[in-house]
């Protein structure tokens, strides 16, 4: 006879939920009730699915596993090592990566089971050895990129042009676990260590076994999760997979395990992450913020947990009162967001005109990328356009990818990156450009086959020269400078200091390049790093700062040092500038208008939507900015300015 399915309480509010909001995006988002997109959400879950199903029975037992993100990233970086640097066969690559994360897995199992060390504190510790060996191996800066067809279709392919690749392989992991938890001795096993690990000892159970043996899988899966998202992204760096491991959880605990142990189903927690994806795809599809989506997580989260606390408080008279909570949470939450929603569409005023425009920055709360927005907004107004502004609250190439995913199934008309990384995103740039969307880049380029036009703010040859040219003036008899950029994988950064490099050897052979110091475009990590460079090298004179909010960090720096036979210069803004400048500690900056760039991104992409740049075209009009040199398929928007103290205050960007 078989076992009839027994849902719980949870996993019915947790059902009745998606089913409502799958209703509400339904109705409200561009393009989300289609097929396409229903099995996009399938791709995007697959990654931070199968973390979820092999968390599932951690948690079930009261452990955790907080590694299994750190695990993908040295996964990714040692796939990426021995099959682009060392050119071992793919497949050889794969078992060796899967072997990679046994042994993972093996050591967390060693240490929590073995020597009966706390979950948490043991977890915690192999998340920052596994990430610090991967940032070790690359320096952070290396990224793997070119891998082969044959291994990207694994990732990026599709049976019959819509189901993913990488899915039966997902439902057979699901399955699998599936059988483990649900039917087997094993599974019982789990469930009694959960409830009481010490009567479960004295009833016969091989507690330390059980144990170790999840871990050990949760290590073996969070590697083929690793592989997976190389093979989706087309890219391998140390920073692939950084805080998969708390959405997974996150999803967990939606679906109704209880981090105290005792109770969880697979079931339940592909039902919370189905909730989480269908809520992120939806809001990106009626574009709006992806902030947003942490916030209601994160209520949700709470709720959640706090109804699991009561649960376990109330005395068992109590406890069919209790077992409604979560229901309750559920729908309170879900009708927050559905009002939430609506007050956001209705603050938009819908997507009433014919074109729109989606534009990413690298970092949405970058001074530079939010001064740019300020154009943006003026010529869609201008234009009459629909603008979507979005992109990654800090540098993420793998959410940009995202973002063009639901882009492309949204059908915008135009589609406008500062690229992260150009070896990951110009894949899924090439498939909206296959969609018959137009594709441009903007502040760094992608791959010249993946976009229409590049809108270059400036050259990397006229950028490095001044800022060479700005330092040997400042110190006439030479001397050691140091170049604080931002990301050590930005590309564009990565050619400018290329090009000073170029200007110093050729033209100001008495300056010396002593260090270059990443700050992640982040001015307090700029701070920092100019702190260990005058303390490192106290023979610098000057500070080439190359990101904008590293400027005011490496000025701040050099400031509370006292040194004042230091200069500094860079790429910033004169905004947040302006104080440093008129105080002496920062000589000159260089920079573009950046309203000006934004203004460009709206412009440039509807036009070349609507087909009016023509082929071949030398020159384009860009209503206020004027016409534009066109050099290939690049716009140019200018050579870069010079702000110091006589006009500083005149520049309001």
């Amino acid at each position: 006879m078989v076992k009839r399915v027994r849902l719980s309480v949870n996993e019915i509010a947790l059902l009745i939920a998606l089913l409502l909001e799958i209703l509400f995006f339904a109705a409200s988002a561009p393009s989300f009730a289609t097929w396409g997109n229903f099995f996009e959400v399938l791709r995007f879950s697959v990654e931070l699915g199968l973390l979820a199903v092999a968390l599932t029975p951690i948690l079930i037992t009261g452990g955790i596993d907080l590694s299994v993100g750190s695990t993908i990233g040295i996964t990714a970086v040692l796939f990426g090592v021995m099959t682009q640097s060392a050119h071992w066969n793919t497949g050889i690559a794969i078992v060796l990566s899967l072997l990679l994360g046994l042994v993972a897995g093996g050591i967390n199992a060693a240490l929590i089971a073995g020597l009966r060390l706390p979950p948490l504190i043991v977890t915690l510790g192999t998340y920052s050895l596994y990430r610090g060996v991967a940032e070790g191996i690359t320096h952070g800066a290396v990224s793997f990129t070119g891998f082969s067809p044959a291994f990207l279709h694994f990732g990026q392919g599709y049976f019959l042009k819509v189901i993913p690749v990488q899915l039966p392989l997902f439902l057979l992991v699901v399955a699998a676990y599936w059988v483990l938890l649900h039917r087997s001795v094993i599974g019982r096993a789990l469930y009694a260590i959960g409830f009481n690990a010490e009567g479960a000892r004295y009833a016969g159970i091989p507690v330390r076994k059980r144990i170790a043996l999840i871990y050990v899988l949760s290590g073996l899966v969070a590697a083929l999760a690793g592989i997976i998202y190389v093979a989706h992204l087309g890219l391998a760096k140390s920073d692939l997979g950084t805080g998969y491991e708390l959405q997974a959880i996150a999803a967990i605990v939606l679906g109704g395990t209880s981090v105290f142990g005792g109770r969880g189903t697979i079931f339940g927690s592909l039902l919370g992450l189905f909730f989480l994806s269908v809520l992120q795809n939806g809001m990106h599809l009626m574009a709006l913020p992806s902030e947003l989506n942490g916030v209601l997580t994160g209520v949700l989260l709470l709720l959640i947990v706090s109804a699991d606390q009561l649960h376990r408080k109330k005395a068992p008279a109590e406890a069919g009162t209790a077992k409604r909570t979560p229901m309750i949470a559920v729908a309170v939450v879900t009708l927050l967001a559905v009002g939430v929603f609506f007050a956001m569409r209705s603050k938009h005023g819908g997507t009433t005109q014919q074109l729109t425009v989606a534009v990413m920055p690298k970092a949405k709360g970058d001074p530079y990328f939010i001064s740019a927005r300020a154009g943006a907004e003026e010529a869609a107004k201008e234009l009459h356009v629909n603008m979507i502004w979005d992109g990654p609250t800090s540098l993420d190439a793998s959410q940009q990818n995202e973002l063009v995913e639901n882009w492309i199934t949204r059908g915008v008309n135009a589609i406008v990156v500062a690229v992260e990384n150009k070896g990951s995103i110009s894949t899924v740039l090439r498939k909206a450009r296959e969609h018959g969307i137009a594709v441009l880049t903007w502040d760094a380029d992608a791959k010249t086959d993946a976009r229409d036009y590049f809108l270059n703010q400036a050259t990397p040859e006229g950028i490095g020269t001044a800022l060479a040219d700005e330092a040997a003036l400042l110190l006439p008899q030479g001397g050691d400078f140091a170049i604080v950029t931002g990301a050590l994988s930005a590309e564009n950064q990565n050619d400018w200091i290329r090009n000073i490099k170029a200007r110093v050897a050729a033209a100001h052979p008495n300056l010396r390049l002593a260090t270059i110091q990443p700050s992640d475009d982040d001015r307090d990590k700029a701070f920092s790093a100019t702190q260990t460079i005058l303390k490192a090298y106290p023979q610098v004179k000057m500070v080439i700062a190359i990101s904008a909010p590293a400027v005011p960090g490496a000025a701040e720096a050099v400031q509370q040092s006292g040194r004042s036979d230091v200069d500094v210069i860079g790429l910033s803004l004169p905004s947040i500038c302006r104080t440093y400048i008129h105080r002496g500690t920062v000589q000159a900056i260089y920079l573009w208008n950046t309203k000006d760039l934004g203004y460009l991104t709206v412009y440039a992409g509807a036009m070349k939507a609507e087909g009016k740049i023509p082929a071949n075209a030398t020159s384009f009009h860009a209503g206020r900015l004027g016409d534009l040199t066109v050099q290939g398929s690049e716009i140019i928007l200018g050579k870069p300015l010079k702000i110091d103290r006589s006009n500083v205050d005149q520049l309001q960007f």
